[in-house]
């Protein structure tokens, strides 16, 4: 609520009766301050982060891209840290062993439909295209996944994110969004190159923000970290292959960095895959007073 400094000049004036209101005023003004105070410290008080944390990171990769499994969960390993990961069967059979590796060191598989359907204004996916689908279509191919999904790796995928993060199926004036069909399906759904943390005392878990960590170095993921730790958020970073350069790449030098900022007890960062972090927050909201 913002006060408006005319109607505050004029009110300073007695009215037509010629009472003097400003006393009045003055008391309005104290209450409405105190009331956007102490709403802000229940708001701090309501949620927090486990052991005195500051912020959330999670880190998600896209695609079952085969250098995720050749050379990224090694350093992620090295470090520690669990990621999550959302893929599609076909490219998991191609390093299976691999992914079930993954799996037993405690990284999260979530679910990236069956097909990657995306927009047909893409040349590549136009006999794929979400404008073709219908919402009974897109259920069965997340169906389908997580089916095959159980099948290799012996998970439930519990987590999901849309492809291309676009999140409709049909076109014109029967567009509809699959949004409420992932909300019912999946803890959460994630986006794609969004432009913000989530917050945790109000994010919609069916479209969570992810932010894109491809092609950057950790000088660029730096603020990121320090806004969401500055705000008390929680920062989705995504990418694609893990390696020293490339398209669509997330860089291992800055993962490093990330590795050796974020374990820093000092920086008030806890790194948790994504479903985990999820609980923790829906916990949180149920146990508010």
């Amino acid at each position: 609520m913002k006060l408006n400094t005319q109607i505050l000049a004029l009110n300073i004036k007695r009215n037509k009766r010629g009472t003097n209101v400003f006393p009045q005023l003055l008391i309005f003004v104290f209450v409405f301050l105190l009331s956007e105070v102490t709403n802000a410290q229940l708001d701090s008080a309501v949620f927090s982060w486990p052991e005195g944390k500051q912020a959330a990171v999670s880190l998600s990769f896209d695609d079952a891209r085969e250098s995720q499994v050749i050379v990224g969960t090694n350093l992620l390993d090295l470090y520690d840290i669990k990621a999550t990961f959302f893929v599609q069967p076909s490219s998991v059979i191609k390093r299976l062993e691999g992914w079930k590796k993954a799996v037993a060191n405690g990284h999260e598989i979530g679910n990236h439909s069956l097909t990657h359907p995306c927009t047909g204004n893409f040349s590549w996916s136009r006999k794929n295209a979400l404008e073709d689908y219908t919402l009974k279509n897109m259920r069965t191919e997340l169906m389908e996944c997580n089916k095959l999904i159980e099948e290799l790796l012996h998970v439930k995928a519990e987590v999901f994110a849309y492809p291309c993060g676009q999140k409709f199926v049909g076109k014109g004036a029967n567009t509809k969004s699959y949004v409420p069909l992932v909300s019912k399906m999946f803890l959460l759904g994630r986006g794609w190159m969004d432009e913000a943390a989530n917050d945790p005392s109000y994010c919609n878990f069916a479209q969570l923000t992810g932010v894109e960590m491809d092609g950057k170095n950790f000088d660029q993921i730096l603020p990121l970290l320090e806004d969401a730790r500055k705000n008390g958020n929680w920062l989705v970073l995504a990418g694609h292959e893990m390696g020293d350069s490339g398209e669509q790449t997330t860089r291992l030098a800055m993962l490093k960095q990330l590795a050796e900022y974020v374990q820093n007890p000092a920086n008030g960062i806890w790194i948790a895959p994504m479903g985990t972090v999820a609980k923790y927050i829906q916990k949180q909201k149920k146990e508010k007073p």
